[in-house]
């Protein structure tokens, strides 16, 4: 094993050890709670037409692109449909 698979993989155990001073610093790196600074200021206003929910909006722009889905199951998306 060459020294850099072997820092590496040392890295990797510590990870799955749960050390706790890496899980912390993970934890600091990977919090989803953190916020965006690019995204702040972006809201869906305007999206659709005046008074529509930003659901009925999303569904209305997905029915005009062809992409909205209809009488469709989960289960049949993944398994196929049933003859």
């Amino acid at each position: 094993m060459s020294e850099e698979t072997t820092q590496a993989a040392e890295a990797i155990r510590s990870i799955w050890q749960g050390n706790p001073a890496t899980m912390a610093e993970l934890d600091d790196e990977c919090n989803p709670n953190k916020v965006c600074r690019n995204m702040k200021d972006v809201t869906y206003e305007g999206f659709g037409d005046e008074g529509t929910d930003v659901a009925t909006s999303w569904k209305a722009k997905l029915a005009r692109e062809g992409k909205l889905a209809t009488g469709a199951s989960i289960a049949d998306l993944v398994f196929g449909t049933k003859n």
